[in-house]
């Protein structure tokens, strides 16, 4: 089966809390989900779609976090450690030799800090695409839109919850495909 240049799209859902609600003590923002698109981009498709639970260590995921992006701490408590998740991206996903692409810079900054934290090897290779900067560029626009503005821009449907690491991973897929149609994306 030949493959053309895939990427790999990522978007991660971490816990969280109000803006001036008050973190617990000692807890910290952690990895939750992570969505993986996998986007062919010589075919123009978006080819497997994963999403990948993960258990938090250090904090618990508040009734702001569940009302934000469905989870609830029961089921992230189902999900895979942290090292395990990175290791499975590695393994299954091929994220250290593939390139990757998120919503602006949050998903790689969350990545990296929390191995570092953590003492977990970073699952992804150097090749990381600001899909956000990327269509700001293309469209010419005067600051950067969130992912749903941009789908909006860009006449694409949002499909499924937003805030939800697997479906807005989905979606980004689908804006990094127009831009690939464009000529936009970096090759």
């Amino acid at each position: 089966m030949n493959h053309g240049r895939l990427v790999n799209v990522v978007d991660v859902e971490a816990t969280c809390w109000e803006r001036d609600g008050e973190r617990p003590p000692g807890a910290v923002s952690e990895i939750i989900e992570i969505g993986l698109t996998v986007v062919d981009l010589d075919a123009g498709e978006r080819t497997a779609r994963h999403g990948i639970l993960v258990r938090p260590a250090r904090s618990t995921v508040s009734e702001f976090c569940t009302e934000l992006t469905g989870l609830t701490q029961a089921e992230v408590d189902t999900g895979l450690d942290f090292a395990a998740a990175c290791q499975l991206l590695a393994v299954e996903h091929a994220a250290g030799l593939r390139p990757w692409a998120s919503w602006g810079d949050y998903d790689r900054k969350q990545f990296t800090h929390q191995c570092r934290v953590t003492g977990t090897e970073y699952p992804f290779g150097h090749q990381h695409t600001n899909a956000k900067a990327v269509f700001t560029e293309a469209n010419g626009l005067p600051r950067r839109p969130g992912m749903a503005r941009a789908l909006q821009i860009a006449s694409l449907p949002l499909e499924g919850r937003h805030h939800r690491g697997e479906d807005d991973a989905w979606n980004i897929a689908a804006l990094v495909l127009q831009l690939n149609d464009r000529g936009a994306w970096p090759s």
